[in-house]
């Protein structure tokens, strides 16, 4: 039989490729791509490379994520970012016991999940939404109504590679039935929020073969997932149904993919050209 191990040791190349239409001028970026350090994730290694060659700084956001930025003063006609990472992580401690609701809702007054309980632009869907979240949470606790809300979403939203595009909305996510792990993961946010359990964004990296062979690379991608408060954060992964454990790699959390998208910049020349991103995983213990 074998026994899935309770700590895991990943390396991790996470490659975007930019091309521009015509060479760009210059450029202005930042990126979102170094694991955090956590109680149940140590970020052993992590660095970031530039090509063409740039001096690169690095600084903490308000959410907590560490953001790497540089500057491309001089044309160029293609740019490539690779964050390459090594890092342990364990199993999630057990769940804390449930706060009431009430207990909840006082936290929220006093404190800055404020933050995380109200839409934003990106979390915001119909009433008849907020009502089916509130229903299906009807007399359960907060930690079982992550578990049903995320039922919620994943019975009626189907994960599909391609299905959108980074400015669907969690309504036409909802409404078309199909979705990648962002749109999942916006809706859950949504209706958690709606329900009155604080929910947070969170961005980062699932390893796709939980018994992975060691030191065989494997093709993988970014993943989105969510965090709830219910007594600490909690993670849970609405598109695959379970709980966030030592697969999953935390990069950044926030309110929603604006907060913790993991490369933003601006360039100056003709418009067109298109990202390739390319994620590599290595088990290496």
């Amino acid at each position: 039989m074998t026994t899935t191990p309770a700590s895991r040791r990943l390396r991790i190349k996470h490659t975007t490729k930019v091309s521009y239409a015509q060479p760009a001028a210059s450029s202005h970026n930042e990126v979102r791509m170094t694991p955090l350090t956590l109680p149940a994730q140590t970020t052993l290694d992590a660095r970031v490379t530039v090509n063409p060659t740039t001096p690169t700084w690095s600084y903490w956001d308000y959410w907590g994520t560490q953001v790497t930025g540089f500057d491309l003063m001089d044309p160029h006609g293609h740019l490539t970012i690779t964050a390459s990472s090594l890092v342990e992580t364990s199993r999630p401690e057990p769940l804390p016991a449930a706060p009431t609701w009430d207990e909840v809702a006082e936290r929220i007054a006093g404190s800055r999940l404020l933050e995380f309980a109200n839409p934003t632009g990106r979390t915001t869907v119909p009433p008849k939404l907020i009502k089916k979240a509130r229903k299906a949470a009807a007399g359960l606790d907060p930690h079982e109504t992550a578990v049903a809300v995320s039922a919620l979403v994943a019975d009626r939203v189907s994960y599909l590679p391609g299905a959108t595009s980074v400015n669907t909305s969690p309504a036409e996510a909802w409404e078309q039935g199909a979705g990648v792990c962002q749109d999942i993961t916006h809706l859950t946010v949504a209706l958690l929020r709606g329900a009155g359990l604080p929910a947070r964004y969170v961005s980062g990296y699932l390893h796709p073969e939980r018994d992975a062979e060691l030191h065989r690379p494997v093709a993988g991608e970014s993943h989105a997932w969510i965090e709830y408060w219910a007594g600490d954060w909690c993670g849970y992964d609405p598109t695959n149904r379970v709980r966030a454990d030592e697969s999953h790699v935390v990069v950044a959390r926030g309110r929603d993919y604006d907060d913790v998208t993991p490369h933003k910049g601006i360039y100056r020349g003709v418009p067109g050209g298109s990202p390739e991103v390319t994620v590599e995983f290595t088990r290496v213990a």
